[in-house]
Parts: structure tokens; C-alpha cells; sequence
């Protein structure tokens, strides 16, 4: 298995022989607007660069996984760059019928027990937020994938920490574990994804995992820095269990 953290949620992962992008969020360096009702209203999105080529990340690309619609996850840049006939799995229905609405031919509902290539993609849940924001945010899922070849790898998307997502560690005892930890927060309604203290729940859920926290200082609503996380883990005493890379950096198990 090969991680190649791209920027944001968005990554390329090597898998059982096959190669997944995840999230795609594909724009130039400051595209969008910034979200709205949240810091840094001066700087648009994304605030950083690719640190590779749009044909570099889609190349040899066997399917792509978007795990919910947000823009940082799933782009026009995305749309335009990638092959119509490329398959795509999605959460739900009706995110399905929008990717397809936009051109895309092969588009799958992401299942508890879905298979690709001999890949088994489980479909897990996820809470964008807590509270009020939730209705909000939206539906959104992770994903677990399992092959006897390759260790267990989950994917825990756009998520705080909450009851499901130890349910999931409890049942699938992943080895390798990728969290969304930029604790991106609008002005009011609280944490949208993890920060620091979601990780250590993780953590403490996993011990004996790898723990890879990427969707950092990307987007202007980020709250939670790679510096101040490598703090806290170092804290922790759990800087061997949480990598925290820089966009471009890649991981190999």
C-alpha cells in the first residue's frame, strides 16, 4: 500500500494493485471564494498550490472515491480533468445522479460490502459536525478497504469523532487510519471535521495504528495547524502513531 497525500482530503492510494484517488479537489491555488462566516475572508480557496501536475495525480487512475460533494472534495477542476468513463463510487443516490448529471458514465453506490477488482470497500458513517451544523454539512461517509493481501486501511473522511467511528476501529481493527484534522470551523457551530482531541481519541481506539491526519491548512476555515498538532502528539508521547505530512509526502506499508 502506497498513501500519497496530495493537498486536502485528496490523495492518490495504491491498493492491492490498483490506484484510488480519493476527494478530489483539482484548482489552481486560489480559485474559489473563501467560505463564508468563517476566518480568512481575505484569501481564496485553495490556499495552496498542487504540489504536483493535475496529469501526474490522474494518471493511471482506476477509480476515484468522493465521499461527499463539498467542493474541497469533489471540484470543476475534477470534473474537467477526469475521463467520463472512469469509474466512481459515491455515498448515496443522489450524489451518484449529480456526478452523473456532470457527464460521468460509471458511477457506483458505495455499499457495507462493495467490491472492486478484488478491493473490498466497506462504506462507513461519518458526522460533519455536531449539533445544529450537522443538517447543515450534509450527509458524508468514510470508507474501509480490506484485501488479504494488504493491511486493513480506513479512510474516516469528513468527520469529528463520535460513537460510529469507534464502532468502526472496534469492528475492522484497521492498521492504517486517515483523518480529517484541520478542525475547520465557521465562526459559530463548533468543529466540522477533527482537531486534535479527535485524534487522540483515534488514537487511544487504535493504539497499534498508523495514523495519518491530513485535510491541514488548506482551506480558509482551518483552525488547527500542522505545527500545533505535532505539538500535541509530541505532548502526547504519540508522534510515532500520528504522521502529520506535508502535501506531496507519501507513505508506503
Amino acid at each position: 500500500m502506497n498513501i500519497h497525500q496530495i493537498r486536502n482530503a485528496t490523495m492518490v492510494v495504491e491498493y492491492a494493485g490498483k490506484r484510488f484517488l480519493i476527494d478530489p479537489m483539482l484548482a489552481e491555488k486560489g480559485t474559489y471564494p473563501p467560505f463564508p462566516n468563517a476566518p480568512r475572508q481575505d484569501q481564496n480557496n485553495p490556499l495552496v498550490s498542487l504540489p504536483t501536475s493535475i496529469d501526474n495525480i490522474i494518471q493511471n487512475i482506476d477509480a476515484v472515491i468522493v465521499t461527499h460533494l463539498h467542493a474541497d472534495h469533489w471540484d470543476d477542476a475534477a470534473k474537467e480533468a477526469l475521463p467520463k468513463e472512469i469509474k466512481i463510487f459515491s455515498q448515496n443516490e443522489d450524489d451518484a445522479a449529480e456526478i452523473r448529471n456532470a457527464g460521468f458514465k460509471n458511477v457506483e453506490v458505495l455499499q457495507e460490502n462493495t467490491v472492486f477488482e478484488g478491493i473490498q470497500l466497506i462504506k462507513t458513517k461519518g458526522e460533519h459536525g455536531r449539533g445544529k451544523i450537522l443538517k447543515l454539512a450534509g450527509l458524508v461517509c468514510g470508507v474501509i478497504f480490506k484485501n488479504e493481501t494488504e493491511k486493513t486501511l480506513y479512510v474516516a473522511g469528513d468527520t469529528v469523532w463520535y460513537d460510529s467511528v469507534q464502532e468502526v476501529i472496534e469492528t475492522h481493527q484497521p492498521e492504517i487510519i486517515v483523518v480529517n484534522a484541520g478542525d475547520n470551523q465557521f465562526l459559530e457551530g463548533g468543529s466540522l471535521v477533527m482537531g486534535k482531541d479527535d485524534v487522540y481519541e483515534v488514537y487511544k481506539a487504535a493504539p497499534t495504528a498508523k495514523i495519518i491526519a491530513v485535510h491541514m491548512e488548506v482551506l480558509n476555515h482551518w483552525t488547527l495547524s500542522r505545527e500545533e498538532l505535532k505539538s500535541f502528539i509530541n505532548e502526547k508521547g504519540i508522534s510515532s502513531n500520528v504522521l502529520v505530512p506535508e502535501d506531496g509526502e507519501s507513505y508506503s506499508y
